[in-house]
């Protein structure tokens, strides 16, 4: 045997040993690759299940469907309202709903909501999931005004019996650019501009009185 046949064949010997963990890795990489699809495919599916959600949530807010608001959220979902009010379960979105939409001195004669997610919702478990982003929501209210916000939002799903539920929501507006202070700006602005030209009237009128 010459010599290179014999450096060939001793380099044969040592990878030898190294054959069956290269066949080993391949044929795991290649069990993954469908677990993986799966996997992946199973979140789309609950992504498109939670997408459904907010469409159904939307929906029946904008056309006041109570009943199916309530259908879609836990009997203890908690409820933090832009006014800074807290609502615990079904019986305490009913009363908040009826006080602020209906009745002689409800506040709110129309509301249209248009939530945004500004990203895909954080899953748990495929049994939770957190959702947050932004709404465009426009607010008839009873006394003739109309208010337009953005407010920031997040929300807590649960999944059970096999449909997702709302468990928590969170909604929160600019305390510093909103539209009430808007309006408290502008009253105190037209106030002062009234009471400004009042005295500056009763400045000339006493100027122009006759000295005795």
């Amino acid at each position: 045997m010459n010599r290179l046949s014999a450096r060939w064949l001793t380099g044969l010997l040592l990878c030898a040993p190294l054959l069956p963990l290269s066949a080993t890795a391949r044929a795991e990489t290649a069990a993954s690759a469908p677990a993986a699809a799966i996997t992946a495919a199973a979140d789309e599916q609950l992504h498109n299940e939670l997408r459904a959600l907010r469409d159904t949530m939307q929906d029946a807010l904008n056309a006041r469907r109570l009943d199916t608001l309530l259908n879609n959220v836990t009997d203890n979902v908690v409820f933090s309202t832009m006014n800074g009010d807290r609502i615990i379960g079904k019986d305490g979105i009913r009363q908040y709903f009826q006080q602020m939409m209906e009745g002689d001195r409800a506040v709110v004669k129309n509301v249209t909501a248009e939530f945004e997610v500004e990203a895909l919702s954080h899953l748990y478990g495929g049994d939770t999931a957190v959702a947050f982003g932004r709404s465009r929501d426009r607010y008839e209210l009873n006394n003739g005004e109309t208010w337009t916000v953005t407010p920031q939002w997040s929300a807590t799903m649960v999944r059970q019996d096999g449909r997702w539920l709302i468990a928590n929501f969170h909604y929160s507006v600019n305390m510093f650019d909103n539209p009430v202070l808007t309006a408290q700006r502008n009253w105190l602005l037209g106030g002062g501009i009234g009471a400004a030209l009042l005295l500056g009237g009763l400045g000339f009128w006493l100027g122009r009185r006759p000295r005795r």
